[in-house]
């Protein structure tokens, strides 16, 4: 078989509609892919210069390391983060599927339903309420800027604990992004390929005020936080590295889902390759430049952008910002939590839920939780993310194994889109669950064993490298257990062109 090119057929297509599949589902061909190198290179970037990141950075820059070194951390991220989406992103490249179809591919038809749960309907919605929430304060803080009276509007009236104020703002942000969602991956295209230049007008400025209202780069790179490591160098290099690799974990599950329109391999592996390590390159920079010079500044620590860009005196260059901001939490949201919610609704119900009714489905429920009302009681919200999040990683791991170890990039799609009314019966792959489970409880049970408990600060990492190299050993055992089993008996997940001896 011949690696690195597109490996669908237009009949595979034919065959997926045939037995009920919507389009959505439906495994994408060649000719019907159009996305090149530079929709790769800015797909991403919105996702790297948003809010939270930010406010990463600042914890970061207390863990007792230099500035220069919290950059380097950084931009060293960037390359497990591009390993995470391109290598998780071959089943989308290779056979056009979706991350939906990719976890029944790994975890059975059965079995894949609770990580496609976990991952496009319980993450997903949940950050994307939270996420619409947060980008409809900033909106709030830009009109009362430009227009103080809006504040007052509906005098004390509240609804379900939100003023009248705060809600138009939300509505209005939830609006944004449902029509940004329901476009999908073209759409979220196009939306980068403007946001992108707009992104290095907005914190390229900043860097340059932060560096002038200072006086020169030396009092942003001779900043100390006065904090004394408690840990080598290299041990909080990890711990950056895998808090990065934790903000990627649920989208380098579904990376799929944009891989399966790439034209070519080189603009799909290059394209998100290059796009990522400039996008954190200029992070890494601008965001300990602009923090710290904020802080030097002001005299006061300032890690939260936002409230650096409001202090600001010109409303002209505050609401720009502010525009842009708002901007990186859609494309965030979009890549990150909505696309990837409606394609696993599609895939629960693909008989009535196409991607994007299933977009506007989950929109409507990341309404109902009222994320204002979760986010009244951070301690419960963040632990319950915590714990969605932590599952992540060996999902990835088991994901990324099963594809590149145990089948090797080959797929039988007759069997992944078979009818479920044929002999091709739906099926768990328990080696996939033993690995995925065992993957997120190690780094868990670290937490409670003092003499480990400062290890699950690299959760991701571990959880991902237990579930990696469990699931290695396991399938491959799994595997040899199965030779002589006909290719009606062979299990979905371990049904390969090459074991079934289909030509």
């Amino acid at each position: 078989m011949e690696k690195n090119k597109i490996l669908v057929e237009p009949s595979d297509y034919d065959t997926a509609i045939a037995n009920g599949y919507n389009e959505d589902l439906a495994p994408l061909p060649a000719e019907q892919r159009k996305w090149g190198f530079f929709n790769y290179f800015t797909l991403w970037m919105g996702s790297v210069h948003n809010v939270p990141n930010y406010l990463a950075v600042g914890g970061f820059l207390f863990l007792g390391m230099s500035p220069v070194n919290v950059m380097l951390a950084l931009i060293l991220s960037s390359f497990g983060v591009m390993g995470l989406l391109i290598l998780n992103g071959l089943y989308g490249f290779d056979y056009g599927i979706p991350s939906t179809m990719a976890l029944r591919s790994t975890y059975g038809s059965k079995g894949a339903k609770l990580p496609g749960v976990l991952r496009g309907l319980i993450a997903a919605i949940m950050w994307y309420g939270l996420q619409t929430y947060a980008g409809s304060k900033a909106l709030l803080i830009l009109i009362g800027k430009i227009y103080p009276a809006f504040l007052n509007i509906g005098g004390g009236f509240e609804f379900l604990g939100i003023g009248l104020p705060a809600l138009i703002c939300f509505i209005i942000f939830w609006t944004i992004n449902l029509i940004i969602g329901i476009g999908g991956g073209d759409s979220i295209s196009k939306f980068t390929a403007v946001l992108n230049p707009l992104i290095y007008i907005v914190f390229g400025g900043m860097v340059i005020w932060a560096v002038r209202v200072n006086g020169g780069l030396g009092p942003i790179l001779n900043y100390s936080s006065g904090v004394t490591r408690t840990s080598s160098n290299i041990f909080i290099y990890l711990m950056i590295i895998s808090s990065v690799l934790s903000v990627w974990a649920a989208p380098g599950v579904s990376s799929s889902d944009f891989g399966r329109n790439a034209k070519d391999f080189k603009s799909f592996s290059l394209g998100q390759g290059v796009g990522l390590f400039v996008s954190y390159l200029l992070f890494a920079f601008s965001s300990v430049f602009i923090l710290i010079g904020a802080t030097v500044y002001y005299q006061t620590p300032m890690w939260d952008v936002l409230e650096i860009v409001n202090k600001w005196d010109s409303l002209i260059a505050v609401a720009f910002s502010m525009v842009v901001l708002l901007m990186t939490t859609i494309s965030t949201n979009a890549t990150g939590n909505i696309i990837p919610a409606g394609y696993q609704l599609a895939t629960l119900f693909p008989k009535k839920v196409d991607f994007r009714k299933g977009v506007i489905l989950a929109s409507i429920i990341s309404f109902v939780i009222c994320p204002w009302k979760l986010m009244e009681n951070q301690n419960s919200i963040y632990l319950f993310l915590d714990i969605i999040g932590s599952l992540m990683g060996p999902i990835a791991g088991t994901m990324i194994a099963h594809y590149l170890f145990i089948v090797k990039r080959d797929i039988w799609l007759t069997r992944i889109y078979a009818k479920e009314v044929n002999l091709y019966k739906p099926d768990v792959n328990y080696a996939a669950y033993g690995s995925t489970i065992v993957g997120a409880v190690v780094p868990l049970t670290f937490k409670f064993i003092e003499p480990l408990a400062k290890y699950s600060q690299v959760s991701w990492i571990i959880a991902f490298i237990v579930a990696f190299l469990l699931y290695v050993w396991l399938g491959k055992t799994q595997l040899r257990n199965q030779t002589n089993r006909t290719a009606d008996e062979m299990p979905i997940h371990l049904a390969t062109k090459e074991n079934c001896k289909v030509k």
